[in-house]
């Protein structure tokens, strides 16, 4: 599923599109199109435009064009970025890497028979206008200190929730959730507001290194924990059964011995 590292991928190869006119828009989709948007609505804002920039907050990449809105692009549990028929990711779990036609939710042509198309088999995703980017919190990846205490103080939420609540951390997702608590040696059911400075401070640290790591392994999928998300997996650092649970309405897998 395209979690952070996913959408890094994606806009790092959107990068190569910044300084191209978008000559057509094509949305055969319309349920795909958020906040009320029609497909000649779509085209008529960005046919002409020139892609000048593409950015990242958590999980949603971001097109802004010259004097034109900005383009922001969710990609849900299956959706794909593929520019001048290059995937932004090899794989994607739950999600198949079968082409089909009918599965290409949203495409912008450029000059030359070039183009950069959303493909998102369960049409999870979603295409907006000036999506508005103060409703996400700060990105996960340059998470400070300070803005997780903030997104912690004084919660009798489960710390699992926490972290995937958009509003306060941008981009972490349920798998990114597991590994980086896991790292940290805390238990996702446990009160957010209880952790101490040092849990914070060590929480933060985990967060920012798990995603780089990620990002450089090639994927959410690639984390230390989860070749044991299995029914009698076994915790890699301990060797302890792990245990699954439902923590913040996601599936959840934990070490009892080591996340306290």
């Amino acid at each position: 599923m395209p979690e952070l590292p996913e959408v890094e991928a994606y806009r790092r190869l959107a990068e190569s599109v910044v300084g191209r006119t978008i000559v057509a828009v094509d949305a055969p989709d319309s349920w795909y199109l958020k906040g009320g948007l029609e497909p000649a609505a779509v085209e008529e804002a960005l046919v002409g435009r020139t892609v000048d920039a593409a950015r990242r907050r958590g999980k949603l990449l971001l097109l802004d064009t010259d004097d034109g809105p900005t383009l922001g692009l969710r990609f849900g549990m299956t959706g794909r970025l593929i520019v001048d028929g290059v995937p932004g990711v090899d794989r994607l779990l739950y999600a198949s890497n079968a082409v089909r036609p009918a599965w290409d939710r949203f495409r912008l042509s450029f000059p030359a028979r070039r183009s950069l198309v959303v493909r998102d088999p369960r049409r999870l995703g979603g295409v907006q206008l000036d999506p508005d980017e103060s409703q996400l919190g700060p990105d996960a990846l340059s998470l400070r200190l300070d803005d997780l205490r903030t997104a912690l103080a004084g919660s009798e939420a489960p710390l699992k929730a926490r972290l995937l609540d958009q509003a306060r951390i941008a981009g972490v997702g349920n798998l990114i959730a597991d590994e980086a608590l896991w790292r940290a040696g805390l238990d996702p059911a446990r009160p957010a507001g209880s952790l101490t400075d040092a849990e914070t401070r060590r929480l933060a640290r985990v967060v920012r290194r798990t995603l780089q790591d990620l990002i450089q392994r090639g994927g959410s999928h690639t984390g230390d924990l989860m070749a044991a998300r299995v029914p009698e997996g076994r915790c890699p650092r301990d060797g302890t059964p792990l245990i699954r649970r439902t923590v913040a309405g996601r599936t959840t897998w934990s070490c009892p011995q080591h996340q306290i």
